[in-house]
């Protein structure tokens, strides 16, 4: 038996319609924000990746699939979509139609990393990136609309981690003294974070090993060494947040995952995932388009949404839906009636019913057994007497009744309950 690669799933028919509540939410939602969809290749060269997300961090240098194609080019499968969005702004020039953008995307992104709770190798993501305005009115209005589609998606107990870890000049100042500060406990550092002392110790806060949390948990603060453009920035920041009345959680040690943010990040967490409990996040990155060489500094923002791990907490929430299920399920007593079974299921799908029939030749008792373990909610009856006098016998399966029709009539009614039905 051939079973699945490590660390992908199968997406079976009983969890499809709970994909689909949640890609109908971010959908609706980013159009309600002016948000438009883009969708970049699923592979892209390699360089795309090494110049964005930074040649020192666990994705680069761990996690990502990268191959060379028979043309000898290193191609990666996309681990992450903001350096993919950024690459087609430019090769498409998409800043000179406008000057403000308003993107986002979903997709599978792939990760070569232990699987666990809610982390797959092939996973997908949600995101928007606001391009193009440098003020905090932006991050505010990305985190506006990712609030909004956790709390539309029914995400109950969730809480916003914010920080901001300023400009490159302030980076710089506070690296320093991050150096300084974990060179005294070197040798007590995990090996990760020895390597990242080396290479880029900003990194180090975002380790979640036990013995490195206890060392960073008195490091130097960044507010410490903010410049004035940064702490001006991270001030109206927090004021329009509050004045939106948006709750969130000061963390001054939070850098998220990648080389290119600045200024402002920010991070969800829910409490039913456990100690990995980050379902999404994201940020400021100024300087991430002049990386892919582009003539200016353009400035941007944007975040990104887990989705398995959101349906994770779903799940845990036992999160009910509407019911998906067939609404009408035609039932018939003798083979030769078929073909007013397909003529009549042919109107309802065209009027948006969802239809089902026996296709199995099975017994009218056998059909209505099948049309109860589907959920329907009504079953349409064709016996001799339907077929011989043009009516339609109708079950409502709910109430366990059924009554006898003109066809007309009959069809009508079905029609008629649909509409009802959309309009509760």
């Amino acid at each position: 038996m051939i079973n699945a690669v490590r660390g992908t799933k199968d997406i079976l028919p009983s969890e499809i319609p709970l994909w689909y509540f949640v890609e109908k939410t971010l959908h609706n939602v980013s159009n309600l924000f002016g948000f438009k969809e883009i969708r970049t290749p699923i592979f892209e060269r390699t360089e795309v990746f090494l110049r964005s997300i930074g040649s020192e961090t666990d994705i680069v240098n761990k996690e990502m699939y990268t191959f060379l194609d028979r043309g000898g080019d290193s191609i990666t499968l996309r681990p992450e979509m903001t350096a993919s969005v950024v690459r087609a702004i430019i090769q498409n020039n998409l800043l000179a139609e406008n000057s403000i953008l308003r993107l986002w995307y979903y997709g599978p992104l792939f990760r070569y990393e232990r699987p666990q709770k809610g982390r797959l190798r092939q996973f997908h993501q949600y995101g928007a990136e606001l391009i193009g305005s440098p003020e905090p009115e932006a991050d505010v209005e990305i985190i506006l609309l990712a609030k909004e589609i956790v709390e539309r998606l029914g995400i109950l107990n969730y809480k916003l981690l914010l920080n901001s870890i300023g400009n490159r000049t302030s980076r710089q100042r506070y690296k320093q003294e991050l150096i300084s500060y974990f060179e005294k406990y070197a040798n007590s550092l995990s090996n990760d974070s020895q390597e990242r002392l080396r290479k880029n110790p900003l990194r180090i806060l975002d380790s979640k090993d036990e013995r490195d949390l206890e060392i960073i948990k008195n490091c130097p603060k960044i507010y410490d060494y903010f410049d004035k453009e940064s702490l001006e920035h991270y001030n109206k920041t927090k004021e329009l947040l509050a004045l939106n009345h948006i709750e969130f959680q000061e963390t001054p040690h939070l850098v998220r995952g990648l080389d290119y943010y600045t200024h402002t990040v920010f991070e969800f967490q829910s409490p039913i995932l456990g100690a990995q409990d980050s379902f999404g996040g994201g940020g400021r990155y100024n300087e991430l388009f002049t990386e892919f060489g582009f003539k200016k500094e353009v400035a941007a923002t944007g975040f990104a949404l887990g989705i398995e791990r959101i349906l994770l907490i779903l799940e845990s929430q036992q999160k009910t839906l509407p019911n998906g299920s067939p609404l009408v399920y035609i039932a018939f007593n003798k083979p030769e009636f078929i073909s007013k079974v397909f003529e009549t299921a042919y109107f309802l799908r065209k009027h948006d019913i969802p239809t089902l029939f026996d296709v199995q030749k099975k017994s009218l008792k056998a059909q209505m057994k099948e049309a109860n373990k589907y959920g329907v909610k009504f079953v349409i009856i064709f016996g001799d007497d339907e077929i011989n006098n043009n009516t339609i016998t109708i079950k409502d399966m709910k109430k366990s009744e059924q009554t006898t029709y003109p066809f007309e009539k009959g069809i009508e009614i079905i029609l008629n309950s649909k509409s009802a039905n959309e309009d509760n």
